[in-house]
């Protein structure tokens, strides 16, 4: 069996591109054959080992969060019969045209990640495409069951929806790391959060969550991006320069002391844009407890599961932000959260459950690699 993931692009800057990246290299590890095709500025081929690749082809431009590879489908077209599965990533517009244009006759398994939200002027032209693969598609899947289940987009299809959890590898010990940022705020519980500085994000509503915070906490803010300048100046106005920090793009030599030093990491996402937020698991692997937020037809608040793993609030409610921070750190309370969430990440997102549910996904025997008769 041959297996090809299709869409996205490259360098990864985002959480489909790195659930791709991670599905083609951890089948490819099991000894199945496994490449990834998208594209990117300079054409190039990723040798991931002896049965994966990663297939690069050039791009003209980014339009709308697309990327307009024409090359995607002629390499497709000529490439096409060598695959059995392609797993095509949603939303991909490009990836979807280079699809439906490429002939391909075999199995194809749609990995639906989120609606088309924001992009309405692109959706009424990709709507007839979209459906067309919605119908092609011999499965469909979905990252929570609560996403797959709720999108209006596949309510009538199903029969032929479930899900995979995403997962990750846990985030690695950096004791020293962590060790310098527990002393750089000595005496304080750290509240973490790590993403674009966007308006889905709703970080403006965690810096006013600080305000309602005891003089024992700080909040750090990891990433770039447009809002900086402006969650800045909030900073500023309401007083909160010794409680709140943007610390800009965090250096991949300090990404894992951040989680390693926090005492609860918050989520405070305020639109379904958000669909599930790896940055939550990525936490929990560190048994690290989670605030996030109860966004309608999202799959956030399903990841962190309220009660066990941290608590849920409503979005856009910073007085709610800082009262279940305050919550899931009392010390009556705390270790509980912490062993929850550990256990949480241990029992549903780790990386090789993913992988196992992949291959059993594709007709893979995940004991004997052999593919199920049927397939």
């Amino acid at each position: 069996m041959k297996i090809l993931e299709l869409g996205k692009f490259y360098p990864i800057r985002g959480g489909v591109e790195k659930v791709m990246w991670d599905i083609t290299s951890g089948v490819s590890q099991r000894g199945v054959d496994c490449d990834m095709l998208c594209a990117c500025e300079e054409p190039q081929v990723i040798r991931l080992n002896e049965h994966g690749r990663v297939i690069c082809v050039r791009s003209l431009k980014k339009v709308a969060a697309t990327m307009i590879a024409p090359a995607m489908i002629s390499w497709l077209r000529k490439h096409r019969k060598e695959y059995d599965v392609i797993h095509i990533h949603h939303p991909d517009p490009m990836a979807c045209l280079a699809l439906f244009l490429s002939g391909y006759k075999g199995r194809v398994i749609l990995h639906w990640h989120s609606d088309i939200l924001k992009q309405k002027t692109l959706m009424k032209f990709y709507k007839p495409l979209q459906s067309w693969l919605i119908r092609r598609a011999d499965s469909i899947v979905g990252t929570t069951p609560v996403y797959v289940a709720e999108s209006q987009a596949l309510a009538k299809v199903q029969e032929k929806v479930s899900y995979i959890p995403i997962g990750v590898i846990p985030v690695e010990e950096d004791e020293a790391g962590a060790a310098a940022i527990r002393e750089r705020f000595k005496g304080k519980k750290i509240v973490y959060s790590l993403g674009r500085l966007v308006s889905y994000k709703g970080f403006e509503y965690l810096v006013d969550a600080a305000a309602y915070l005891g003089d024992d906490f700080v909040v750090a803010i990891g990433g770039g991006g447009p809002l900086k300048d402006e969650l800045q100046r909030r900073i500023d106005e309401k007083g909160l320069q010794d409680k709140v920090f943007l610390l800009g793009r965090v250096p991949d030599e300090e990404f894992a002391a951040w989680y390693r030093a926090c005492d609860v990491y918050c989520l405070s996402s305020i639109w379904k844009t958000e669909a599930f937020a790896i940055v939550q698991i990525e936490a929990m692997s560190c048994g690290k407890p989670i605030v996030a937020t109860r966004i309608p037809g999202s799959g956030v608040s399903w990841v962190n599961a309220h009660g066990v793993s941290g608590l849920n609030v409503e979005p856009c409610d910073a007085e709610a932000l800082a009262k279940a921070i305050t919550e899931i750190t009392d010390d009556k309370n705390y270790e509980e959260f912490c062993k929850g969430a550990l256990n949480r990440f241990r029992t549903m997102f780790t990386f090789d459950g993913m992988i196992d549910r992949c291959l059993e996904l594709y007709g893979v025997d995940t004991q004997t690699k052999t593919v199920a008769k049927g397939n």
